[in-house]
């Protein structure tokens, strides 16, 4: 069942790069090839390994910027929002909101 529910959640863009090409794309206003080769230099990887799922995985994990099952060790959440904020160089609203009511800006 775990492998079924990884697989099918994974189709929203979590299991390969499809969230953080995304996230440029509505917070820079980029257009899909410059938000995939944003993200790629920001990863070290090239643009075909951002669709590549195997691969990712081994990224979100090196990074810690979440996966689509709960991981021993592994951020999720908030905490990955954190650290996917910090790693794009942009702004996300929870984490800002977060920020501001527990005091750290």
């Amino acid at each position: 069942m775990a492998v079924t529910h990884e697989v099918a959640t994974g189709m929203g863009g979590i299991r390969t790069a499809g969230d953080l090409v995304a996230r440029m794309q509505m917070t820079k206003g980029m257009k899909l090839k410059e938000a995939k080769e944003y993200v790629a230099g920001k990863l070290g990887i090239s643009v075909f390994e951002l669709s590549d799922s195997y691969r990712m995985k081994e990224i979100r994990e090196q990074f810690d910027i979440g996966h689509v099952l709960d991981r021993d060790k592994a951020s999720y959440g908030m905490e990955a929002k954190f650290n996917i904020a910090k790693l794009l160089g942009i702004p996300i609203n929870s984490v800002e909101n977060f920020k501001k009511k527990i005091g750290m800006i």
